[in-house]
């Protein structure tokens, strides 16, 4: 269980895909999640960190970023809304 509501959890299309094709990828979200939803915001910068935290406070949205490829900079988003409704894995690009 972590430190706060998921909501419902759903991911872009791209990001599904990557996950049912590549097993590697697959533990990587999952492993991301588990950090998002335990209160590790990942590859932010302090003031985003402290923006979450913040955010947990107040009812403010959640943000984190996890790089899974740091030679190409390859990473996911997961944002869980202010209201504890709907978390969501995401590429940058799909935003």
């Amino acid at each position: 269980m972590g430190k706060f509501k998921i909501g419902q959890l759903v991911a872009t299309r791209a990001v599904d895909e990557r996950t049912r094709g590549d097993k590697k990828f697959y533990n990587f979200v999952a492993k991301s999640l588990k950090r998002h939803i335990n209160c590790d915001w990942g590859d932010l910068c302090d003031e985003d960190k402290e923006s979450n935290e913040q955010a947990l406070k107040d009812g403010g949205r959640l943000f984190s970023a996890y790089i899974f490829n740091k030679q190409t900079d390859e990473k996911i988003w997961i944002i869980t809304e202010w209201d504890r409704s709907v978390t969501t894995i995401l590429f940058p690009e799909d935003y």
